[in-house]
């Protein structure tokens, strides 16, 4: 069952690619921007639908005007779930631009590139994303800077942080739990030394997945906030959502999006 789930699911999701690469190459140069932001939510949508992931949103996301959304990180499914909801932009190191497939498609999605081998990455990162504010759009962040299994949170890195405060944009906490039926899934998490195909075999051939897209209160942001108050406050309210008791096994860091 699980090898003609993949097989059918695989072949879905390489057509559906297809089609979004040529989307962005044919279509949208001749799209307006708010117009281009439809398309890639539209397509995010049928991507989590085709790798038979059922996203379930809970809480209140913020859907107009500029926010920062900051969340834990799991996978690379991450990304398309947050579009799925409103398009995001997300801040990734740019090593994710030379993945196989993924890195065209998250760039494709308007993510933010970040070099950290360069000295002034950081302040170059914080700059886009404030011009996104600017734009009314919204900004996704993964401060712990990999993915992990999804039980716990390293620390969060606060330096990003700060653009929320120069643009006094609030934060918006959201925790992701990935799920399959009614337990825990961290066997679904890209992390540690796993391929993007064998994690793709343990997505596709997987059935009642379900991502948790909880959207936390929002943290009020001024001018005089502290960067890393923010980052303690985020980490914290996520945290009680993806581990209520506040305590358990040592969270397994993996290859993902570092800040």
């Amino acid at each position: 069952m699980a090898l003609f789930l993949f097989v059918i699911r695989a072949v879905a999701v390489i057509v559906w690619i297809v089609l979004g690469l040529a989307t962005e190459l044919l279509v949208f140069p001749a799209l307006r921007r708010s117009a281009r932001r439809s398309v890639v939510r539209g397509w995010s949508r049928g991507l989590m639908v085709l790798c038979g992931v059922h996203l379930q949103v809970m809480g209140q996301p913020v859907l107009q005007g500029p926010v920062l959304w900051v969340s834990n990180h799991v996978s690379w499914v991450d990304i398309f779930a947050f579009n799925s909801v409103r398009t995001t932009s997300f801040v990734a190191k740019s090593d994710i631009r030379r993945w196989p497939v993924i890195g065209l498609l998250v760039a494709w999605a308007g993510t933010l590139f970040i070099d950290r081998g360069h000295r002034q990455a950081v302040r170059q990162a914080s700059q886009q994303m404030q011009d996104c504010f600017t734009q009314g759009d919204a900004v996704g962040l993964f401060p712990e800077g990999t993915t992990t299994e999804g039980l716990d949170l390293l620390p969060f890195h606060a330096g990003l942080f700060d653009a929320a405060v120069q643009a006094q944009v609030a934060v918006q906490p959201v925790a992701l739990r990935f799920m399959r039926g009614a337990r825990r899934a961290p066997e679904l998490a890209f992390v540690g030394e796993q391929t993007l195909v064998a994690n793709l075999w343990w997505l596709l051939g997987a059935t009642r997945v379900r991502v948790e897209c909880e959207f936390l209160p929002l943290i009020p942001v001024s001018a005089q906030s502290q960067r890393g108050t923010l980052a303690h406050q985020a980490r914290a309210a996520i945290r009680q959502k993806i581990l209520p008791s506040g305590e358990g096994p040592a969270v397994t860091p993996g290859r993902g999006t570092e800040q």
